[in-house]
């Protein structure tokens, strides 16, 4: 009787949405909202620029942030495609691997005013007369600042991937695709995530570039947190800048709470490891998510359809022809893909060569090259302190799941606050101490990239087996012994993907660090950084695409030459499985 009297209640309890679904319900409409209003304001025409000016008044900054968080929210999309796709290419192609590498590491290394030069233009003729050409302006270079370090990421996760998984993906007979998606995806996610983290943090350095969009002698604000700090610097108003940070670090907790401690308490469960991980991380809005029945509802078609793609068996390429032929066809492929690639390069060497001998000569060339040389000295320099600080504080804030839940968005803070922002403080005490310029200008080109170490080396300790750790203890290593034995091997290739990009972020902050200024103070170094901003400030075109060259040249043969042989290195002797 009882039963009876209080079905009906639990019925109607079933029915109503509970409080888990009203909340997850106003956060899917508070997005939609958001990008409606991005989708609104980003149609706008062209010349509503001009008639709405950008304001110090703080009581915009609400709107400018949110319209930075759509532009930087759309460039990780991009960079996510577009590393899930080179990412592969590189790492599942040795052809493809010997252009896609190369190409990467120019990539990084070229400064982002570089890419605004030839993109604007075809942005802004795309989209006539709309906000929408400048916004995607905008989101691209924001994308530039994002991709490559994600790129590394999971392409050092595909190539250092435990012999026994790759075995099982051939016993259970996945074609390349569903290896993908069953394997590569899921194995490099916890490195991915924690590095998406470290570029979205990242390209705030690049926001203030890329809110400026200038065409010939016409520049374009976007409204934004980037834009505000830009126009703050240039009439000195400090409580502006200080807003600005203020808004920044809003933004930061949003996106750390929203977005990136879901994705890295989601991200979890693709740790490779065989025994109990201990603690795991939490996120609030993945439980609210979790329990809501109307998430439930509204995933359930993405999830077939994902479920869908990734288990789909794409037909692979036959393979015609004896072994001792196919061997023979893919000497002859080789040799066929060496030649295009050298005729490639050598057309490039030519085209750059006859644009530049008509105005640059030999000791224009010697001078960049022994600028390129200090220029060097200062980023390996620069690098090995960092190693020596930041690799044991990420060994310690990885291991320990608890305190890497709390220590994520002041990391993210201190990551994304751009740099530039602390040149004339640096500028200042320089010129009020009588310091060596030489010296203390160049902190600034690794100020804003270092964290990619921190970050790299936290998602390595973080991912590390934990029955490694139970046999490290069960053979009592400890001390030296361990470091050596033990972590250091584990957190390896993560290291190598860190250390790559924020060498290259190095080179490219090179352009801004030594050639520092406040007001009408301005502090010069030596080097190829300040070659090519002075260069660019003489409006010496020629002389500025022939510092693009040589930086280009030092990136790729000092990756090659160094950063690489430690990536094979790992692959050969620091694999686990």
């Amino acid at each position: 009787m009882s039963s009876q009297k209080f079905a009906p209640l639990a019925i109607r309890r079933s029915i109503l949405p509970s409080l888990w679904d009203l909340m997850a319900l106003l956060l899917i409409v508070g997005a939609i909202v958001l990008v409606a209003y991005g989708a609104h304001v980003t149609t706008a025409p062209l010349s509503t620029l001009d008639t709405t000016p950008l304001s110090l008044d703080p009581v915009n900054l609400p709107l400018y942030a949110v319209r930075t968080m759509l532009r930087m929210l759309l460039a990780i999309v991009f960079s996510l495609i577009f590393t899930f796709i080179y990412a592969a290419l590189a790492a599942k192609s040795r052809r493809a691997e010997m252009v896609l590498i190369p190409i990467l590491d120019i990539l990084q290394s070229v400064p982002i005013l570089g890419f605004l030069t030839f993109t604007v233009t075809f942005f802004l003729n795309l989209f006539p007369g709309s906000v929408l050409g400048a916004e995607f302006a905008s989101v691209f270079a924001i994308f530039t600042s994002q991709a490559w370090n994600m790129t590394f990421s999971m392409y050092q996760s595909m190539r250092n991937q435990p012999k026994d998984l790759e075995e099982a993906t051939k016993s259970f007979h996945l074609s390349g695709w569903q290896r993908f998606w069953r394997l590569d995806v899921p194995f490099a996610m916890p490195g991915l995530v924690w590095n998406t983290m470290m570029s979205m943090s990242g390209g705030w350095f690049f926001v203030v570039a890329s809110e400026a969009i200038t065409v010939g002698d016409t520049t374009m604000t976007l409204p934004g947190i980037g834009s505000y700090v830009a126009l703050a610097i240039k009439q000195q108003d400090i409580w502006a800048v200080l807003y600005a940070v203020i808004a920044m670090l809003v933004v930061i907790i949003l996106y750390d709470q929203l977005l990136f401690r879901p994705l890295v308490a989601w991200a979890d469960k693709f740790r490779f490891e065989t025994t109990a991980s201990g603690i795991e991380p939490t996120s609030w809005m993945l439980d609210l998510f979790r329990r809501a029945r109307i998430t439930q509802i509204l995933a359930a078609p993405f999830q077939w359809l994902a479920r869908l793609i990734w288990t789909v068996r794409l037909p692979e390429w036959p393979k015609l022809g004896s072994e001792r032929n196919n061997a023979s066809a893919s000497r002859a492929i080789d040799w066929i893909w060496f030649a295009v690639i050298a005729a490639g390069a050598a057309w490039a060497a030519y085209v750059s060569i006859d644009y530049l001998r008509a105005s640059i000569g030999w000791p224009d060339v010697t001078t960049a090259v022994i600028d390129g040389f200090i220029t060097l000295l200062r980023v390996i320099v620069l690098m090995a302190i960092a190693t020596l600080i930041w690799v044991p504080v990420g060994v310690w804030i990885g291991l320990r799941p608890a305190l890497a839940e709390k220590i994520q968005p002041l990391a993210q803070f201190l990551a994304a606050f751009p740099a530039n922002i602390a040149f004339p403080v640096f500028v200042v005490l320089i010129v009020h101490f009588g310091l060596n310029a030489d010296i203390w200008l160049s902190p600034l080109m690794i100020l804003g990239t270092q964290w990619y170490i921190l970050f790299n080396v936290i998602a390595g300790a973080s991912a590390f087996p934990g029955d490694l750790k139970e046999a490290a203890r069960s053979f009592h290593i400890t001390g030296w012994r361990w470091w050596l034995k033990v972590i250091l091997p584990g957190i390896f290739p993560y290291y190598v993907t860190g250390a790559i990009t924020a060498s290259g972020g190095s080179w490219n902050a090179s352009i801004v660090a030594e050639v520092a200024s406040w007001g009408s103070t301005q502090l010069t170094t030596p080097g190829l950084g300040s070659y090519i901003a002075n260069a660019t400030t003489a409006g010496d075109f020629p002389r500025v695409v022939l510092g693009f060259v040589v930086m280009c040249a030092f990136v790729t043969l000092f990756n090659r030459l160094f950063w690489r042989q430690l990536y094979a290195f790992g692959e050969r002797r620091l694999r686990l499985g």
